[in-house]
């Protein structure tokens, strides 16, 4: 039997994805990250229900803890971007480098197995004329995932087996109840794991950063109202502000050296291009020319066509065929053919 390592988050999408292949034959070995203390599917309560399923299947169960790998790469990293004033995104650094990186290599160095599944939604095919590991979106377009999984080096996708990319969601839940699962009916996880956890973004971030107070100002400088840190901001932002205005007003920057937020109307933050830094290229290698695309500068928003110029040091310059609203600097840039993730990389300014 071949011989698998599922991440099992406690979930029904990793718990269906090891219930797959644990049918199919596979040697299914269960494997939990313990990531951080407190309510959420990758903390205690994750990690029992991913027991549980273990022991349904009657499969070995493993528990990692990375805790400290976690705190370093992705709440030391949300702190300083968020008091930097960009709006980092979490998920696609978690998944390289302390989800998908550390399980194969304890996969490899501690269990003797080079292939690792998830629960994720998305496709990888293997082009035998590039010899490269590409990146498709799932069939369920509602649930794709593969956004998230932009920075996944050639060696983790040729580690990855996404054993739910061909399904919807519904028949993820009706293959689990077939299989008798416990948590076939177990809500969904609505937001990020750290707003899960405390309840809300502002709510993690108050307990790191201070109170940090200063003004809020318009492209003049004139200031229209008060702060209390520009980490409680995000570019785009019109809601929550405080401040009265004949017009919608929006937040345009963020300026950290002299803590000041930056509004706005709404001409003012849709820009025609931007930089991207840290780019990945996923299904095919750096271009040397200008190449046409679809991308997405937010999780959930419309692929709109664009011109992918490459820079040095790992770096590209969108040019959007359409000017768009509220490029986020820490956000991810993912561009696409059809449904092939090209490459991907960090909104920088």
């Amino acid at each position: 039997m071949q011989k698998v390592v599922v991440g099992l988050s406690g979930g029904v999408d990793s718990s269906t994805a090891a219930a797959i292949l644990h049918h199919q034959g596979y040697e299914v070995i269960g494997l939990t990250l313990w990531l951080m203390k407190g309510k959420g599917q990758c903390c205690s309560e994750g990690m029992i229900d991913a027991a549980d399923i273990c022991e349904q299947l009657g499969i070995r169960h493993e528990v990692v803890d990375i805790r400290d790998v976690f705190e370093t790469n992705i709440i030391d990293y949300l702190v300083n971007g968020y008091s930097g004033g960009i709006t980092p995104l979490p998920c696609s650094e978690c998944n390289k480098t302390v989800k998908f990186g550390p399980m194969v290599q304890y996969a490899r160095q501690k269990l003797e197995c080079d292939r690792i599944a998830t629960g994720h939604y998305a496709q990888i095919n293997y082009d035998p004329d590039t010899r490269r590991y590409q990146l498709f979106r799932a069939a369920d377009r509602n649930k794709d995932q593969s956004y998230f999984l932009y920075d996944l080096s050639q060696d983790l996708l040729a580690a990855a087996v996404f054993p739910l990319g061909e399904l919807q969601k519904t028949d993820t839940r009706r293959i689990a109840a077939e299989y008798g699962l416990t948590t076939a009916d177990k809500p969904e996880s609505q937001d990020l794991c750290l707003v899960e956890s405390n309840g809300s973004m502002r709510a993690f971030l108050d307990k790191y950063l201070a109170p940090k107070p200063g003004d809020i100002v318009d492209t003049n400088g004139k200031i229209l109202g008060q702060h209390e840190g520009i980490h409680h901001y995000t570019i785009g932002q019109r809601k929550g502000l405080g401040i009265a205005a004949p017009e919608p007003l929006y937040v345009i920057s963020l300026d950290a050296v002299n803590n000041k937020v930056i509004v706005g109307d709404r001409t003012q933050v849709t820009q025609p291009e931007c930089t991207v830094n840290r780019v990945n290229w996923v299904s095919i290698t750096e271009p040397s020319t200008p190449i046409r695309a679809q991308v997405q500068i937010r999780y959930r928003s419309t692929p709109t066509p664009v011109t992918v110029i490459p820079l040095e040091n790992s770096r590209v310059r969108l040019v959007f065929d359409e000017p768009q609203f509220s490029i986020t600097p820490g956000q991810a840039a993912v561009w696409y053919e059809g449904d092939k993730l090209l490459g991907g990389g960090i909104i920088h300014q």
